[in-house]
């Protein structure tokens, strides 16, 4: 499996799987344009695309979903709750008809060469998904946006070789930062944003030995750094991390490396 995070943070968020040339995104947050570049950069485009898998309906995961669907013809997969509320988001012109591919949680599905399954998590929307995908040859599991770690994603993760988890915020710059007081309640709470310290206690709760690669995933601009995730990181599983295990800070707005699972 190849893994690509396209774009990762408040300003839109867009990630990209390949095995046996077919193609996925998860979400689709930035513009067409930005998504044909990036493709472009990795010599793929729009027709290796066989779907899109979406995590929620806030705009920063959405934003190109209506013209990928209804304009490229891409299905857009995600649970019924999550494609009505595309659809009742003002900021999408282009609304869902013929593209949605409504799925269960739980349950898992096939497209081409990836067997996803679904699985609910904590996040101030109507509903809100992470997905453990797999191939033949290696997984992943992704949840993009979360405030806390119930136990369905906790089971995906521990499952996973490979992890996109959110660590979207140092609680020090959150608290000591200009926010408005509402706004920093509702990143605090446990349908908000994971903190670094408690992703970092998440892993080391959770911490498997078959752990190959942890992304960290969705960080804050004014309420972050790669610095600073990584310190709490690695000093939180310091003595348990084995060299197998690698870790990376996936960039707000740029693409990444890219990586082979």
């Amino acid at each position: 499996m190849i893994f690509c995070s396209f774009a990762s943070g408040s300003s839109g968020n867009c990630y990209y799987i390949e095995s046996n040339n077919q193609s996925l995104l998860i979400d689709a947050g930035i513009g067409p344009k930005t998504i044909k570049k990036r493709l472009k950069e990795i010599n793929r485009d729009l027709s290796h695309i066989w779907g899109v898998l979406v995590t929620h309906n806030h705009y920063d995961h959405i934003a190109s979903i209506g013209t990928l669907g209804e304009v490229y013809n891409i299905p857009i997969y995600s649970t019924e709750k999550i494609l009505n509320g595309i659809n009742d988001n003002y900021k999408i012109t282009t609304k869902l008809y013929q593209s949605k591919r409504p799925i269960r949680t739980e349950e898992s599905f096939s497209i081409g060469a990836f067997s996803i399954t679904a699985f609910l998590v904590e996040h101030d929307t109507p509903e809100c998904v992470g997905y453990y995908i797999e191939t033949t040859t290696s997984n992943l599991f992704i949840a993009t946006d979360l405030g806390c770690i119930n136990d369905r994603a906790a089971y995906y993760m521990r499952k996973a070789a490979n992890i996109v988890i959110e660590a979207n915020y140092d609680e020090d710059m959150l608290l000591k930062g200009n926010y408005p007081l509402f706004l920093k309640q509702r990143i605090l709470s446990n349908c908000g944003h994971m903190a670094n310290h408690n992703t970092a206690k998440c892993l080391q709760e959770h911490y498997q030995t078959h752990w190959g690669n942890i992304f960290f995933c969705h960080m804050s601009k004014e309420n972050n750094c790669p610095e600073a995730i990584l310190n709490t990181m690695e000093s939180a599983l310091s003595g348990i991390l084995n060299f197998g295990t690698h870790l990376h800070v996936l960039p707000r707005t740029s693409p990444s490396d890219v990586f082979e699972l």
